[in-house]
């Protein structure tokens, strides 16, 4: 069964929710409809990583999330740590976190590498060449990418990162094109070969592009839903999503073709 990770940004400044649940209560209420509604963890981040954003001091990033990740663990709903800074994720994974996913796959921070492997936990690597703003070249996008991924699972694994606790994501958006985008999808059995594999599409702007001029952010929910039954169909381990209600139905649909419908009785 592909996993559903529910998007909790507690900033100022995502591109999708910034601002929405800051207050600890409001991103509480959040994170349990969205667990209700399907999703298997909660992916909290406490530093917005949209084109123009600027670095969060870790100590503010911990100040925007350990309250959260702490009350949902206390309400036994699973936590994953969306973060880039090391301290965060020890102190998140301390604070009852079970995943660290690091848009930079351990290269912004050398210490996560090491935190990584004491804590243990489940880390997702994703392809990283310096952030959103860095210009996109590649001769072959999807060849590139595992390449650089294996390099980097293989990195991590020297510093006793355990395989069976690695997940990879490629990165969309991540200087990279739309056609680089839908190019890593269309290769997504590459990339499974490497790994467990996460996929992070939800509302980014190369969905926008199959919409109507100035269409509202929401309505890439269903381009979402979208992506995360074709992903499930090549094989990812995971999907992230803002919209988690629109990816678990789109799932199951997946599931019951898959199936034949196994377990219907009429």
């Amino acid at each position: 069964m592909t996993a559903i990770l529910g998007v909790l940004n507690v900033t100022p400044d995502s591109f999708s929710d910034g601002g929405r649940w800051e207050r600890l209560d409001d991103a509480v209420a959040h994170a349990q409809r969205m667990r209700d509604a399907g999703a298997d963890w909660i992916d909290v981040g406490g530093e917005s990583t949209r084109p123009g954003s600027v670095a969060v001091d870790p100590r503010e990033e911990q100040d925007r999330v350990l309250p959260v990740v702490r009350a949902l663990a206390d309400a036994d709903i699973p936590v994953s740590i969306d973060t880039r800074n090391a301290a965060t994720a020890r102190a998140a994974v301390e604070a009852g976190a079970t995943m660290i996913n690091d848009v930079s796959g351990g290269l912004y921070d050398p210490h996560m590498g090491p935190v990584a492997a004491e804590t243990g936990v489940r880390f997702v690597v994703m392809h990283w060449r310096g952030g959103v703003d860095v210009a996109p070249e590649y001769i072959d996008v999807v060849s590139e990418v595992r390449s650089e991924l294996k390099a980097r699972l293989a990195e991590l694994i020297v510093f006793g990162v355990k395989p069976e606790q690695l997940i990879i994501d490629p990165g969309l958006g991540f200087a990279k094109t739309a056609q680089h985008n839908w190019e890593l999808l269309r290769g997504l059995d590459q990339l499974t070969q490497l790994a467990p594999v996460l996929i992070g599409a939800s509302r980014k702007r190369f969905l926008g592009r199959l919409l109507p001029p100035n269409a509202p952010l929401g309505k890439r929910d269903a381009p979402t839903a979208t992506i995360s039954a074709l992903a499930a169909s090549a094989g990812a381990w995971g999907v992230r999503v803002h919209d988690v209600a629109a990816t678990r139905l789109a799932l199951d649909v997946w599931d019951h073709w898959k199936t034949g419908g196994a377990g219907d009785s009429d």
